[in-house]
């Protein structure tokens, strides 16, 4: 019975999870789970699953929630050292690491620091600090499993041949609402025009990574450190159909591709019975009828963000905590209407280059310098 710690359960990725989980009783078994602020749902799911442990980061929810909505068989805890407690616990096997941004590396660095099977659905933690991570997993002996659709997809098609073999790697973009669009025309983009994502249903600060493709200069920083590349080893292109979700390309001229129709659950449970497959929930391709997919270069004059997760690849040392938290401000200040949309990229890079570099940080410099990008976007107008 694997024993699974899943930290931000009440997100897209969270609820997915136990969706596999429920669908595999006879193997899969739930022990602990987390959220920030969305306790009723965190209730509902101790009860209906019955985990050892339920933890809710923020403390200040402690005097507001009703205890007896929770499993009586599950222990209620508080604060974000309980999130590193549960994913390091002995009890634990292998942690889904779900929450969204910067506040999911500290579980990820317990889970990791305990020699745990991790399923990397949060690419920010490779992005602000791979090295560091990559570093550690080989010290523990833990075990990194991509949950990304786009990493684990990569993951799979690497199994096809050594990783001396591969010339590159092509990570796929659906182009979000906003495929094809001017430079001049994303100007006027309301948070309600980037909330709406043609193909995948995702928390609001993700999608609008979508939107802005954010999302996919963070993937090529997270493939770079998950997949030991070189910056000019990864490839970009638009795939509006989402039924690619990556491919390597070897030396031979060969591209190995992972297709399936969008659907988290699939690669959430790769990650979960690897190194097997099983019958799942996920919807199966319909050979039956005719589709076409395509394939487009991205605009990089249109989506300046995937030029800098070039750059930041390239660079490395503190560039990926500046860009990742500079990041997750614009996005918050563009929903609440205090940035424009085009504005996201442009003051991201503007950070950047003002940040004090350092090529070789350490952990709680990357976590200072989090802190501190956040609030230079705070300045920016």
């Amino acid at each position: 019975m694997k024993r699974i710690a899943v930290l931000g359960s009440t997100g897209s990725i969270g609820t997915s999870t136990l969706e596999v989980i429920a669908d595999h009783p006879e193997e899969m078994q739930l022990t602990a789970i987390t959220a920030h602020n969305s306790w009723e749902k965190l209730a509902q799911q101790s009860m209906q699953f019955c985990p050892r442990w339920s933890v809710l980061s923020n403390s200040e929810l402690k005097s507001d929630i009703n205890a007896d909505s929770f499993s009586p068989s599950t222990e209620l805890l508080f604060g974000d050292d309980q999130i590193e407690r549960v994913a390091s616990s002995d009890e634990v096997d292998i942690v889904i690491c779900g929450i969204v941004g910067a506040a999911g590396l500290k579980g990820a660095w317990a889970a990791i620091e305990a020699g745990k099977i991790v399923g990397i659905a949060n690419k920010e933690t490779l992005v602000v600090a791979g090295p560091l991570i990559m570093d550690l997993a080989a010290r523990t002996q833990a075990t990194l499993l991509p949950v990304d659709s786009e990493h684990n997809a990569i993951f799979q098609a690497l199994q096809a041949g050594h990783p001396s073999e591969v010339k590159q790697v092509i990570l796929t973009a659906s182009g979000g609402p906003f495929r094809g669009a001017t430079p001049s025309e994303l100007e006027n983009v309301t948070p309600k025009m980037a909330l709406a994502h043609p193909t995948w249903e995702m928390g609001p600060k993700i999608t609008v990574d979508s939107a802005t493709m954010m999302n996919k200069a963070l993937e090529i920083i997270e493939a770079k450190w998950l997949f030991n590349l070189k910056s000019d080893q990864i490839s970009v292109v638009v795939h509006p159909q989402s039924i690619v979700h990556s491919m390597v390309e070897y030396v031979d001229g060969s591209v190995i591709a992972q297709l399936s129709p969008p659907d988290m659950r699939l690669p959430i449970q790769y990650a979960l019975t690897y190194p097997d497959r099983r019958e799942g929930l996920n919807t199966p391709m319909d050979w039956s009828r005719s589709f076409e997919l395509s394939f487009e270069p991205p605009d990089m004059e249109a989506f300046p963000a995937l030029r800098l997760g070039y750059e930041v690849a390239e660079k490395g040392g503190t560039c990926g905590a500046v860009l990742n938290a500079a990041n997750e401000a614009a996005v918050e200040r563009f929903l609440s209407g205090g940035l424009r949309f085009c504005d996201i990229a442009t003051s991201c890079q503007q950070v950047l280059e003002s940040h004090q570099f350092d090529p070789n940080p350490s952990l709680e410099e990357l976590f200072l310098l989090d802190g501190w990008a956040r609030k230079e976007i705070k300045k920016w107008n």
